[in-house]
């Protein structure tokens, strides 16, 4: 990573964007795009869950998200849904530059596959930006999970 300080600035804004909406059982997610070291659009998890935060922020930057830097506080998604798309599909299709993420998803649907789907596609990730702040914005959906999985 070249400028970190830049970067952690950046997940910052996504962190921040957490507390926008009500989306219990779902996380509520944050994703800023960046390009040339300035957002061009930011998103968040709507509403009851859906649409996600990169849908939305995706949908926002049209073909300027083409090789930018996309920072999101939780995996994206990789389990198929009646729904839409997953957000890692959509960002695959979008082919950012990098992809920063905060944390791992802990919903074993996704654990883990949203990551290797970016990798496998050839799209830079660095994962684990802020994973504390992330932890602590998310702390209702890992407990979710957590309580879910016992």
């Amino acid at each position: 990573m070249d400028n970190i300080l830049a970067h952690i600035e950046f997940m910052r804004r996504a962190i921040a964007l957490t507390n926008r909406a009500h989306t219990f059982p779902s996380p509520c997610v944050g994703c800023v795009i960046v390009k040339d070291g300035q957002i061009i659009c930011e998103g968040f998890t709507q509403e009851g869950g859906r649409p996600h935060a990169e849908y939305v922020a995706l949908e926002m930057a049209g073909n300027l998200a083409i090789g930018a830097d996309i920072y999101v506080t939780l995996e994206p998604c990789a389990h198929e849904s009646v729904r839409g798309p997953t957000c890692s599909k959509l960002i695959i299709d979008t082919k950012p530059k990098n992809v920063f993420i905060a944390m791992q998803d802990p919903d074993p649907r996704t654990m883990g596959k949203g990551i290797s789907a970016l990798k496998a596609n050839g799209i830079n990730v660095h994962l684990g930006l802020l994973e504390e702040e992330a932890k602590s914005a998310h702390s209702e959906f890992i407990n979710s999970i957590s309580t879910a999985l016992k």
